[in-house]
Parts: structure tokens; sequence; C-alpha cells
């Protein structure tokens, strides 16, 4: 329990004084006691550096830092805590490092909005905290649930499992956790936004793909404050867009969390590279994100559904579509594939699976590589090397 030597106890001063980069605070396992501190807000107002700097994940380029205040992140733990605290957890576990504005957000701050105690875990392998029977708030990321599942007896022994999710599509590990844990006993909230704009929306997840709801100091970047916030009371309705036009747009909101350049001011609006189609006043579907969405031969492909479908096709440790340029069709793929450890893959195999499957998109060239190269919460580095090596490969 609280005594594990493998979640050392770390005092809240401790932790708050200490950077959100630092290695002791994202490196190692440690349990802190927020549900022993009086007042959470009056240590974190005293502790928590007036901005706080975070950088993108280069996704899509190199990494460019944004600022935070420390009122902007205690406002939006404190909206993250309201997601999680109708289904009364009792304890957290968190998998986010705080490097990241999402961890820093919901490994740092949130179970200090809770008064709850915190276990963080940032290592795939080795043991689970031993509080059997107790309802668990779990931050995570991607890998995350391939842990919970290798640990189903521990998300058994729990009696309510709420997961929050960000940083990327779920994995399709989900649907693998929920059939051994219960999908009774657990529930998956998951959080779009971004390093410049934090939490923009909120939904909970299930099979049938629902709508986002914008946060609550969140407007679509063509309505005004207060026009948005009425029409977000509207019973909760969805309906189709005002001007009743079916489209595909990029997303940009307004947001009094939006984030600052070094010497900038706070962003006052800010377009994503989500594409979005409205869903009424307050609601949107997510239609992918640009440079993440491809047309083959006239059809429209999400690389980022496409992988979720491979994955299902192809034994291996890890895939990734890459959209490349065709001279004689225009758009296309690659395929990037790394073989579980031991293993060996050859490509023209991996084209095979594919060509004998029911995934109707199939690769220009299937590329066998050691490793894949993402941050840390599961998003690719668009600056890995862009010529794959067939290491691995049987020749």
């Amino acid at each position: 329990m609280e005594g594990n030597p493998v979640y050392p106890e770390v005092t809240p001063e401790e932790l708050l004084s200490a950077t959100p980069g630092a290695p002791e605070v994202n490196d190692r396992p440690w349990l802190v006691r927020w549900d022993r501190v009086k007042d959470p807000a009056a240590l974190v107002d005293r502790l928590l550096p007036d901005t706080v700097e975070f950088h993108t994940s280069g996704t899509t380029g190199p990494g460019r830092p944004w600022r935070r205040t420390r009122e902007q992140l205690w406002s939006e733990a404190g909206l993250l805590a309201g997601l999680l605290a109708p289904e009364r957890p009792e304890a957290v576990l968190s998998f986010a490092p705080a490097r990241h504005v999402y961890g820093a957000l919901a490994t740092l701050l949130v179970p200090a909005r809770l008064g709850l105690p915190v276990w963080y875990r940032p290592h795939y392998f080795g043991p689970m905290p031993e509080r059997p029977g107790t309802r668990w708030a779990v931050v995570a990321v991607p890998w995350s649930f391939s842990v919970l599942c290798r640990k189903a007896a521990w998300s058994r022994a729990a009696e309510r499992l709420t997961l929050l999710h960000s940083t990327a599509l779920l994995p399709a590990t989900v649907t693998d956790f929920l059939d051994s844990a219960g999908a009774d006993r657990v529930s998956v909230t998951e959080v779009f936004g971004s390093t410049e704009t934090g939490g923009v929306a909120w939904r909970t997840w299930d099979r049938g793909e629902p709508a986002w709801h914008l946060f609550d100091d969140v407007v679509f970047a063509d309505q005004g404050q207060d026009q948005g916030q009425d029409q977000g009371q509207d019973q909760g309705r969805e309906q189709e867009p005002a001007d009743g036009v079916d489209r595909d747009s990029l997303l940009r909101i307004r947001s009094p969390r939006l984030a600052a350049e070094p010497g900038g001011e706070p962003l006052t609006v800010w377009q994503t590279d989500d594409y979005v189609r409205r869903a009424g006043p307050r609601r949107f579907r997510f239609s992918g994100r640009r440079g993440r969405l491809v047309k083959i031969n006239g059809r429209r492909v999400n690389l980022d559904h496409l992988e979720d479908a491979l994955r299902a096709v192809v034994d291996c440790a890890d895939l990734v579509c890459l959209p490349v340029t065709d001279g004689l069709s225009g758009e296309q793929l690659d395929l990037l594939v790394v073989p579980v450890p031991g293993g060996r893959l050859e490509s023209g195999a991996v084209r095979a699976l594919i060509a004998g499957s029911t995934v109707g998109v199939r690769p220009r060239r299937v590329h066998v590589v050691e490793r894949i190269d993402r941050s840390d919460t599961g998003k690719l580095r668009r600056v890995q090397s862009p010529f794959p090596t067939d290491a691995g490969a049987v020749t």
C-alpha cells in the first residue's frame, strides 16, 4: 500500500517545488498524499511558478515553447476534476508525464483539486498500487490500456475505474480492456486539446463515436463569448449548423486558457489543425487532423483510423502510415512496421496480410524498421528520418 518502496512517498511541497519537466517528477514512480493537505489551492498558489513553459510534441515540425499561467492551469485542473468527480474516485493512478501540459494538469493538479492520493507510474513494467476495492481515477495515455489489460487482476479488483484520456486517439486496445475489466464498471472520458489551447472539449467514449462538448469557457471563434455560453444551455440537444451547411472546417476557438509564446501576449483566437463538423452550437464531430487525411484514388482516408484497422491485421510492435506524394496517383501512403521483440517481418508478407484482409487501402510501400520515433505520450514525431531502413526484415 502506501509503504510500497516502488512508489516512494513525495510531499506535495517537494512535487511543486520541482519544475514539471524535472526528471524526478517524470522518470520515477512516486506517491503524493493530497488527501492530507488542508488547503491545496493555497499550496499551489505559493509554490507553482507564475508561468510554466511547455513544448509542442514535434508532430508537424520542431517543438515550440508555449507558456501557461498558474491561474490558467489551476482553472483547467478544476474542469478536468469536474469530469471525474461524479464517479466519486477515492484515489488516482496516473501514467501521464508532467513535462507535457496534459500531465502537468492531470497528474500534478487534478489530484490536488480532488484532494486524493495519486500514484504516478512512468514505466510499462512494474507493480500496480495495492488498494483492492478502491474507486480509481486513471489518467491514461495510449500505452496505458495495454498495461491495464496485462494487469487484468488489478483492474477487476477495483470497485470502479474512471479513465481520463488525452494526447491522441484512443488505441484499439481500449475495447480489449473494457472486455477484460467489465464495461459496466469502467467509463472512459476523452479530452480534446493541444499545448496551445489546453482542453477544448470532452466526451464520454463509446463505440458510437459521440460528439465532443466544448468546455464551458470555450466557444467557436465565430461566436461571441456570451452567445456561445447561452446557446450551450439549450438542453444539450444536438442541432445542425445555423446556416444548414453540413461541412468540415478547421477548428477555430476562443478561450481564456489559450497559451502565450515567450515574450508575447496570450492568444485570443487559435485555429487548430483539426477538421471538425459542427453538431450544434456547442458540439462537433472530429473528422481528422490536417496532414493525417489523404485522398487516394478519390477516397478520403483518415490515417489514424487506418492504423487502428491495420493493427488488427499485422502482428507487430508498432506501425504508422505516412502520407507521401506519388508521381502517378498524387497522394498515397507508406507503411512503417516494427517487428515484435525477437521477431522478424517481411514487407511482402505484410502486404499479403493486408491484401487478404478487409482493410480497403493498400500502402504504396511497406518498410520494416527498427523503431518509430514517438513522444512519450505516443504521438508520432515528424522529425524522424525520412529514409526508413529494412532492419529486422528477412532478405
